[in-house]
């Protein structure tokens, strides 16, 4: 799926890219001499049987490349598709939503899924995921003990470990081709973005809310989102902060922010307005300045390929005047 860009090759991919053209013309007499090409860059394929170690320690051995799959979460689903599996997914999550393909596939149910359906789906792999753990337990031993391969993929809280999920989920499934082409494209995206994020000289603070009901919800550190804010060199006011916790509302006025990102906008009408009207945030520099966004929740939180995405629409709305020219 080709991922359009608002800015072009930064100096150092533009410098690279001048390299491999050659910056001035070859003196007439060597032009035609031959340099040899350098041979391509071999890419490992899987041989079945593999075996594989889950998030859980378990040893799963695939005997044959999987012809049917079910994923068990969305981000499982975002993977498979960009890894061109689509056509082999058999079963998905009721909170799958992207891409729209994932709609005409059979749903197995939430965390409280439907063992009995994904049996009669006769998949040969499902893949389950580490936040799931706990709740689904008993249901994953269920599948095993009716032969199912259930392989739990790790709940990754970082692009590198959005990184090894795709990989894994490829030796898995016999696509370490688009795999690598896939985690290529992410890390020059990233990349892209943190080398152009590094040219500015006064970093915002900003205040990401992703929950408001009954209290307000942010994400400080070991979180993606705490992780984008630190690629585009702006600080998050509750980076002192663990995981997702909650915040009192003086405390955000208190910060005072530069810029202030929610994610509810999908499913509370209004949650810009809803922030600005807030008692006592009239004063913050975020209300000041019309600098109250709403951001897709997906793209910045789920451990799939449209993190980058997600990314680069932060990085925007924190600092309009250089990712969007």
């Amino acid at each position: 799926m080709k991922k359009i860009w608002k800015f072009g090759a930064t100096a150092g991919l533009a410098a690279v890219l001048m390299a491999g053209c050659g910056e001035t013309a070859a003196p007439e007499e060597e032009q035609d001499v031959e340099t040899p090409a350098e041979p391509p860059t071999e890419v490992a394929e899987v041989e079945y049987p593999v075996t594989l170690t889950d998030a859980v320690g378990d040893e799963v051995v695939i005997e044959e490349e999987p012809e049917a799959i079910v994923s068990m979460v969305p981000s499982n689903t975002e993977i498979a598709y960009e890894l061109g599996l689509g056509d082999k997914m058999v079963g998905v999550s009721d909170f799958d939503n992207y891409p729209e393909e994932a709609a005409e596939v059979e749903k197995i149910g939430g965390q409280e899924f439907n063992v009995e359906k994904i049996i009669s789906l006769q998949p040969d792999l499902v893949l389950a995921h580490e936040s799931g753990l706990g709740v689904g337990d008993a249901g994953l031993q269920q599948l095993r003990d009716a032969g199912v391969e259930v392989f739990v993929v790790n709940n990754a809280v970082s692009f590198e470990e959005v990184y090894d999920s795709i990989t894994v989920i490829a030796q898995a499934t016999g696509t370490m081709e688009e795999a690598e082409s896939l985690v290529s494209e992410m890390e020059v995206q990233v990349s892209e973005i943190e080398e152009l994020a590094s040219t500015i000289e006064e970093p915002k603070t900003v205040f990401l809310e992703v929950g408001s009901q009954p209290d307000i919800f942010t994400t400080g550190s070991g979180t993606f989102m705490d992780e984008m804010l630190t690629l585009i060199n702006a600080e998050n006011v509750a980076g002192d902060l663990e995981g997702w916790v909650s915040m009192d509302p003086e405390a955000i006025v208190a910060a005072n922010p530069d810029v202030i990102i929610t994610t509810e906008g999908g499913y509370v009408e209004g949650a810009v307005d809803l922030i600005k009207s807030r008692s006592g945030f009239a004063e913050v520099t975020a209300v000041q300045e019309d600098a109250v966004y709403n951001l897709d929740s997906d793209m910045l939180t789920r451990s799939g390929p449209r993190l980058s995405e997600g990314l680069m629409e932060m990085a925007q709305a924190v600092y309009p005047e250089v990712f969007n020219e």
